[in-house]
């Protein structure tokens, strides 16, 4: 038999272990559902092709909200559009990336870009 000393041990250690690993399985778990709720709504809501995307990230940022997504679409690999997938999915925003600024992409040349309203 084990002695109770070592029982205890080994469970305060898996315990320990499991506190320290909740946050980071819990940040990477809503990285991944709010990644799939925007690429759901891309091509099911939208009808954008799977060929058309370039890459749906989820990402935790440290400002509110804490989960959204950064989406590139191949046809537009300097611009990166930001969406929300809260309760509904929408587009909230877009950012340049530094070789689009270098290009002088502006608003009007976006093609992808859906006004916040």
């Amino acid at each position: 038999m084990i002695p109770i000393r070592k029982k205890f041990k080994t469970g305060l250690a898996v315990l320990l272990i499991m506190l320290v690993a909740t946050p980071f399985v819990y940040v990477q778990a809503n990285k991944i559902i709010y990644a799939q709720r925007v690429t759901h709504y891309l091509l099911e809501e939208q009808h954008y092709a799977k060929s058309d995307i370039k890459s749906v990230k989820g990402v935790w940022g440290i400002k509110m909200p804490a989960f959204y997504a950064v989406v590139t679409f191949k046809d537009e690999p300097y611009v990166e559009y930001v969406y929300f997938a809260h309760n509904e999915v929408l587009q909230f925003n877009y950012r340049l990336t530094k070789e689009g600024q270098e290009k002088g992409i502006t608003k009007t040349d976006l093609k992808h870009y859906v006004p916040y309203d």
